[in-house]
């Protein structure tokens, strides 16, 4: 019986042309984002320049987005885990000497121009191949917001300065963060699916004996698993970040970010900034427009850090894969990194 198990395993080819196609679909997808969302608009009869139009427009465009990323990156997670078992993977990123795996973790996040919630897939991908929860989450701090497009877009506001303390004061957060989190131990905290994915090696996993037909299946199945967990989540925080993100108060926040304004005015910004959503390319336009309104800084950039970093969406999606306490302790070891960087801010520029 094993033997015509392996001969009918032997025989499936790779599903190389369905792969092609998936890939070119995947692409044709992400690059009709803008162009289906201002349709999604028009049809609707709403104006981009107005409030609700926006809201609607992000949305149109933000969903597709991020549902696209994380099937994708979990279709590739599932491939490789055909390859390499948590357990492997744990020893390459532990980063238990001198938070090796930390810096290479919010290194990561350099190079991937994500939002907060676009940077949820790979964080759960990353997850479920058993990776290190403090790892982890120095590449979900470090995606959003030290990217080189926040990174691109300050040197040509601020200048390289400015640029240069964002990027090290950034990395600091995310590294040391990480490690924070990942001294506590609160892997208790991770949703019951999420550590069951963790504890057992794949069934699917059986090292180079596997096909590449099996490799696809393997992929397909974690698709299947992960995202039809967590779609609903995904949904319902795009949805309030949509609604947030058309409506952002510029004169408001600049009256109490002024450079004499008294000492609460730092955490008041964070705190406004976190029910908010958008990427570093979205909240730039307004971190210049408060800058022009006399705003100072280090508080600006502190409100911009919580925007990207600490989203509120960012925290409804993320319910699904982790427990309130160790979403609590992610939101305040995160505020108090970035309460210190818009103080030096403050303090040295």
């Amino acid at each position: 019986m094993s033997t015509l198990t392996d001969i009918d395993r032997m025989s499936r080819r790779p599903p190389w042309g369905w792969l092609v196609l998936g890939f070119a679909a995947w692409i044709a997808a992400y690059a009709s984002l803008i162009p289906v969302a201002d349709s999604a608009i028009a049809a609707l009869g709403l104006a981009r320049e107005t409030h609700l139009g926006e809201a609607v427009h992000f949305f149109f465009y933000d969903t597709p987005k991020v549902l696209l990323l994380l099937t994708g990156i979990v279709f590739l997670m599932g491939v490789v885990h055909t390859f390499v078992s948590p357990e492997r993977t744990r020893a390459m990123l532990s980063g238990r000497r001198l938070g090796v795996g930390n810096v290479l973790a919010a290194s990561l996040g350099i190079v991937t121009p994500f939002c907060s919630c676009s940077a949820v897939p790979l964080f759960i991908g990353f997850l479920s191949a058993g990776v290190p929860l403090g790892v982890t989450f120095s590449f979900l701090i470090s995606a959003p917001m030290v990217n080189e497009v926040a990174l691109a877009l300050l040197f040509g506001l601020f200048g390289w300065k400015v640029a240069g303390l964002y990027l090290a004061l950034g990395l600091g957060v995310a590294i040391m963060a990480g490690m924070v989190i990942g001294r506590l131990g609160m892997e208790r905290h991770l949703e019951d699916w999420v550590r069951a994915m963790q504890s057992t090696t794949p069934a699917e996993y059986v090292g180079d004996t596997l096909h590449w037909a099996e490799r696809v299946d393997a992929g397909v199945a974690h698709v299947k698993d992960i995202v039809g967990k967590v779609w609903p989540y995904i949904l319902a925080g795009i949805g309030l970040g949509a609604g947030i993100h058309g409506y952002v108060p510029q004169d408001f926040m600049a009256s109490i970010m002024g450079r004499d304004a008294p000492w609460w005015s730092l955490p008041a910004a964070v705190l406004i900034g976190v029910p908010m959503y958008s990427n570093a390319a979205g909240i730039l336009p307004v971190v210049e427009a408060l800058i022009g309104k006399g705003a100072a800084l280090g508080t600006v950039l502190a409100f911009m850090m919580s925007v990207i970093a600490l989203s509120l969406p960012e925290m409804i999606i993320l319910r699904k894969v982790l427990k309130l306490p160790l979403i609590a302790t992610f939101a305040g070891v995160v505020a108090v990194g970035i309460l210190l960087v818009g103080y030096v801010f403050n303090l040295v520029l």
